[in-house]
């Protein structure tokens, strides 16, 4: 899902001013409070049938999309995926069944010693403790906390990239690395939000305050958000213009445009004015 460290490319969409605490605090309870309106029960977007699927696919998700590895791991967890048979595959025959997933030499060879940890010291099940999940192969923080979080609803909150850039334009944090982002995401954003804010934040990024063309223009967060690139008025203007656009196209003829701001009239100037020849 993410890199340890984060160079935003959004230099002019960070916000320049830093609020109070109070004000930060109120603008968290008002951020989760539409979240929660408009996706009252947000889910993971990996797929998975047990802890240890779970646990397998945030791992094998490393800088490749969730889209990539649902693909590849769907099948098999139907069939019934365990670490006893991950084991009994073997490095090649795994690394055959992720082969279109990034860095699948390394994720298969961890893959298995994974399996086999668990199997020799937890009896093939998923730790639900964070240094036993960290001390796996393949497992860092943010993935041990997608699984406290998920299989064991602990108040975690994983940063990948896209809870860092949300959570970046909207002023929550000023940091330039994913377990920074984490600690101080932690400090403000309450544990009766969690680990369900994990789950609004990843799919805001992914679907709204995108990495490239945020749709500032349909996002609930418009009016809180120090980086929105359109104010209300101006996003719904463009949506007004936008669908009298399409009823016209569609053989409407009542339908009236609504009216553009009128251009600014350019200044004139001695400089843009073409001198005077004198014959």
């Amino acid at each position: 899902m993410l890199r340890s460290k984060f160079r935003s490319k959004d230099a002019a969409l960070r916000p320049t001013k830093r609020p109070s605490k109070r004000t930060q605090q109120l603008m968290i309870d008002e951020i989760m409070r539409r979240f929660a309106a408009a996706s009252p029960d947000p889910r993971c977007e990996l797929y998975y049938r047990t802890p240890f699927q779970l646990l397998l696919s945030v791992a094998l998700s490393a800088q490749t999309t969730d889209k990539a590895v649902n693909a590849a791991m769907t099948a098999s967890y139907d069939a019934g995926l365990t670490p006893e048979s991950v084991v009994a595959m073997g490095e090649k025959s795994f690394l055959h069944l992720i082969r279109r997933i990034g860095l699948a030499p390394t994720k298969a060879k961890r893959a298995v010693a994974l399996a086999r940890i668990l199997i020799a010291q937890h009896g093939s099940q998923v730790p639900q403790d964070r240094a036993s999940l960290e001390a796996l192969p393949g497992v860092g923080r943010k993935t041990a906390s997608v699984v406290l979080g998920e299989i064991f609803r602990e108040p975690t909150l994983a940063v990948d990239t896209h809870v860092f850039r949300v959570t970046e334009r909207l002023g929550l944090h000023h940091t330039k690395t994913a377990d920074a982002c984490s600690d101080v995401l932690s400090a403000v954003i309450g544990p009766q939000y969690l680990p369900t804010a994990h789950h609004w934040l990843v799919l805001h990024g992914r679907y709204v305050c995108k990495a490239r063309a945020p749709l500032c223009a349909s996002c609930v967060l418009n009016d809180l958000c120090p980086s929105a690139t359109l104010s209300p008025q101006t996003a719904a203007r463009k949506t007004a213009q936008s669908a009298a656009l399409k009823a016209l196209k569609g053989g409407d003829a009542t339908v009236a445009l609504p009216a553009a701001k009128a251009p600014r009239r350019a200044r004139v100037t001695a400089a843009s004015t073409p001198a005077t020849v004198n014959r």
